[in-house]
């Protein structure tokens, strides 16, 4: 289907390309959402003659989301969630997740403006990228712990997978007798038996 794109699309085109994409799309996405209209004869002309107002309109959304970007840019929030041992999260975090928590630092943002590529499904810190207009981006961090400590942590760089498994390691060494019989139990000498035998 041609379309007439009212606004910038990312991987589509800018405001006033005429573009063919897949019927779904524009009839479920698009068009429902006064982003593009049918590119048709009467919608053209109906376009040039309200182009300087559409374009003066995105002028000023653009402006707007701008402004704002400075209350959003460079944000980190922190999610406390339970995990499994390995770092894997009992469920994962929701885009609703980072809206709430943005919101509550003061950041005015909606579901539809985060981008976010994949599922968070693993502890750690994750660059996410927030949409305010279709030509501002701006990149906010988004920290993934089990507890406020181990967020503090992480957002000073330290790996709190690698380092837990290391604290593992080097908790428990077992007794060794060389003389020992095989399944044999070792016995830690007391000092007055060593003394008897001597």
């Amino acid at each position: 289907m041609q379309i007439i794109l009212l606004e910038r699309i990312e991987k589509l085109g800018a405001i006033g390309d005429v573009v063919s994409v897949k019927d779904g799309y524009a009839r479920n996405y698009l068009l429902p959402n006064k982003k593009a209209l049918r590119a048709n004869d009467a919608n053209k002309k109906v376009f040039e003659a309200n182009r300087a107002k559409i374009e003066a309109d995105n002028a000023e959304r653009r402006s707007a989301a701008e402004a704002n970007s400075g209350n959003v840019e460079g944000k980190q929030i922190v999610l406390i969630r339970a995990s499994s041992n390995s770092g894997q999260l009992y469920g994962s975090v929701s885009v609703r997740d980072i809206v709430d928590g943005l919101n509550a630092e003061g950041a005015n943002v909606s579901k539809q403006m985060i981008v976010l590529e994949r599922p968070i499904k693993t502890l750690g810190i994750f660059d996410v990228k927030v949409s305010l207009h279709p030509e501002v981006a701006v990149n906010v961090k988004v920290n993934v712990a089990r507890s406020p400590d181990e967020a503090e942590l992480q957002s000073q760089g330290v790996d709190v997978m690698a380092a837990m498994f290391e604290q593992d390691v080097s908790g428990f060494t077992e007794a060794y007798d060389p003389n020992a019989e095989p399944g044999e139990i070792a016995v830690e000498e007391t000092e007055e038996e060593g003394e008897a035998q001597a």
